[in-house]
């Protein structure tokens, strides 16, 4: 049985870290008022894609000078591991040497939510008091899928640019401890660190170290305890109107510092300000990079399967420089 964290325990935890506790009357206030529910039409579907317009997208085309790319994707789980307890499944088709066919095959079945595998969460992915982004209702997703806020929504992919967080990097780290919050303050210091500033359309990606550290220490159960965004977080992402939220684990710190609300970054951020997120991706390769060429912004391109009713997808996004 989980240990459930007391409101008395979550203020500790956060003056500790020098930051005024977030409580679950926060979070539904904030779910009111960073809302974009509306905001591009009663029958929108697409959320915060909005923002990445035509012109955004050529701005981020206008990134692309040393024609270096990189996947911000991990290479797929295959071993069961207290964070993947459903592991990626690969099995070989028409093998061997009496393989009467010229081709060989295989199968592959992922079960991708979760803390393992690379994937986007579509905006059918979370409902608060049975209400999806844009108040559509969470009893319309059946056995066969979900009819509005599916996937297929941006099955045209993305195209637009992307700004590195790299919190690690800003406090002198190769990681994050598991449970370490980030704050509003911790983007504003990164910015100015980085001489980058997050702009209306524009990805966001934090990189806790978290695939460093399972690389260096081995896997832990990063749902219990996982380095992530504060609650306060949200509203710093609305007031720069960004499109999409990733990072290397959840994007939500564990425990969440709030109680009664598990992953408030991602109820806000899906469910109230509709931006679809990026859970799990492999940030240490384009961190390097980014540290080289000492620039912080790049092209992001990706785009999911298109399964009809799917609330999300695995992918490979792309970072080029």
């Amino acid at each position: 049985m989980k240990k459930v964290l007391l409101p008395t325990v979550l203020l500790a935890l956060a003056c500790a870290y020098g930051q005024p506790a977030v409580t679950e009357a926060d979070v539904d206030a904030w779910m009111e008022s960073l809302s974009n529910w509306g905001r591009w039409g009663e029958d929108d579907q697409k959320g915060a894609i909005n923002l990445i317009t035509p012109e955004t997208r050529l701005a981020a085309a206008k990134l692309v000078t040393k024609g270096i790319s990189v996947s911000l994707a991990r290479d797929v789980e295959k071993d069961e591991a207290v964070d993947n307890p459903r592991p990626f499944k690969h099995s070989m088709l028409n093998v061997g040497l009496n393989n009467p066919s010229q081709f060989v095959s295989d199968d592959y079945q992922v079960s991708y939510h979760g803390y393992a595998h690379t994937h986007m969460d579509s905006l059918c992915h979370m409902a608060f008091e049975g209400k999806m982004y844009n108040g559509f209702p969470q009893a319309e997703v059946v056995a066969e899928g979900a009819p509005r806020l599916a996937v297929t929504n941006f099955k045209e992919g993305i195209f637009a640019r992307a700004v590195l967080m790299d919190i690690p990097r800003l406090k002198g780290v190769d990681w994050l401890e598991p449970g370490t919050p980030i704050y509003p303050s911790d983007l504003d210091a990164w910015e100015k660190k980085a001489n980058v500033a997050v702009r209306s359309g524009d990805v966001v990606l934090i990189r806790t170290g978290r695939w460093a550290k399972r690389d260096a220490d081995g896997p832990w159960d990063v749902s219990s305890k996982s380095a992530g965004l504060h609650a306060s977080s949200a509203k710093w992402l609305k007031d720069r109107d960004a499109a999409i939220l990733g990072s290397d684990a959840a994007s939500d710190v564990s425990p969440s510092l709030v109680d009664g609300v598990g992953q408030p970054i991602h109820q806000l951020v899906i469910i109230a300000m509709g931006m679809p997120i990026f859970d799990n991706l492999d940030l240490e390769a384009v961190a390097e990079e980014a540290a080289r060429q000492n620039r912080w912004e790049f092209l992001l391109t990706a785009a999911p399967m298109a399964v009809g009713g799917g609330t999300g997808s695995p992918f490979n996004p792309i970072a080029t420089f």
